[in-house]
């Protein structure tokens, strides 16, 4: 047997491998922080054989309270990944049992986005006659971060933006990112050409390439967490931020959502914008409006479940949609999204994975393009 992990993403630290019924594994820390809760890694040679893998500092990770009826994701060809039911939190330890049907297997804390995934998704972007692809510059490791324009900048066409995996082990994420394009720059598609008519929209599928090729968990290749640096971005620790952050004051903002998962609430839920300072009773309208729409078009996003007011305090303006609400005044929003399952529409076999997330951001665009025609009748 063998478990390895020197791929795009990989990650993981072995402890012991003598024998299949107790793999002793450690969840590695992100390259230069002491965050850790991400996995993905190829097991080799188990063919048939029962595997227990315990997952020994479990209790030791940003988010313990993640593990409580979570189940890991496992796939035998990268494509197509599925949930392990034998999976649970016992003692401090994830253990996950399982025995694979063929000798190579991929397991994962979630359905992995890889950075050729993104370039591929680039490309395909490069090709429609509605959108462009720019270079913003360079990650702290000489990545490039790339921003996609969809539309042509015009007095009547509003600045929008989209920005996606600032914590690259969010890769639920980059998934969503995917489907909103994809209906976006469908030329047959009612409401992604009314949306691009009246706006002109700014995606960044991925802030933090550096950190998910690494197969980190929350942080860039510098160790900083990029959605606490919005208030003060650095060139040498967070140039990734200051990029996105110095074209935002370029370009305006009309619409901004930053997209995220969360470890521990099995929901779909918006952090919203009434905790920050000065924000005013017309963007709370205009919130409400967006959030009743896309509750109304989307079966998997609910506004019960989600984070209690207070939660960030002093943090409050470091967040990225909590800056943007400050400076800009108008709607922002962080989508969050489970790593576990949606627990009001639960799916036994796949949980909370890739293609939900895709077509959650293909649902956006109803929402987005309701908030641009009150925008335009106001």
């Amino acid at each position: 047997m063998k478990i390895s992990c020197a791929f795009d993403s990989g990650a993981i630290e072995v402890l012991s491998l003598e024998d299949p019924s107790n793999i002793r594994l450690r969840l590695r820390s992100d390259n230069a922080a002491d965050f850790h809760q991400w996995f993905h890694f190829r097991l080799t040679g188990a063919a048939g054989k029962p595997v227990r893998m315990v997952f020994e500092n479990a209790a030791s990770a940003a988010y313990p309270e993640g593990w409580p009826d979570y189940r890991c994701v496992a796939s035998y060809d990268r494509q197509n990944w599925f949930r392990i039911a034998t999976t649970r939190y016992e003692d401090g330890a994830l253990i996950v049992e399982h025995t694979p049907e063929r000798d190579t297997l991929y397991y994962a804390y979630f359905e992995p986005y890889s950075h050729e995934r993104h370039l591929d998704l680039v490309g395909r972007v490069e090709q429609s006659p509605y959108a462009q692809v720019r270079n913003l510059g360079s990650t702290v490791e000489g990545r490039d971060l790339d921003l996609i324009e969809v539309g042509r900048p015009s007095p009547r066409r509003v600045p929008l933006w989209i920005i996606a995996r600032q914590h690259p082990g969010e890769t639920m994420a980059e998934w969503f990112v995917e489907g909103l394009l994809e209906r976006l720059l469908d030329g047959a598609d009612a409401v992604a050409r009314k949306v691009r008519e009246h706006a002109v929209l700014y995606i960044v599928p991925n802030m933090n390439p550096d950190g998910a090729v690494r197969g980190n968990l929350r942080t860039n290749a510098a160790g900083c967490n990029l959605n606490r640096a919005w208030r003060e971005p650095d060139a040498a620790t967070s140039p990734e931020v200051l990029r996105v952050r110095s074209e935002m004051e370029r370009t305006g903002c009309e619409l901004f959502l930053d997209i995220h998962g969360d470890e521990s609430l099995p929901y779909v839920f918006f952090s919203t914008a009434e905790e920050v300072p000065g924000y005013g009773a017309e963007a709370l309208e205009a919130q409400a409006r967006f959030i009743e729409c896309f509750a109304a078009v989307s079966p998997d996003f609910q506004t019960h479940e989600g984070y209690k007011p207070g939660r960030f305090a002093d943090e409050l303006l470091t967040l990225a949609s909590k800056w943007v609400a400050h400076r800009f005044g108008c709607v922002s929003l962080t989508l969050e999204m489970p790593f576990k399952d949606n627990a009001n529409l639960p799916d036994g076999h796949v949980g909370w994975n890739g293609a939900r997330s895709k077509r959650l951001g293909a649902a956006m665009l109803n929402p987005i393009l309701r908030h641009l025609e009150a925008g335009r009748a106001g």
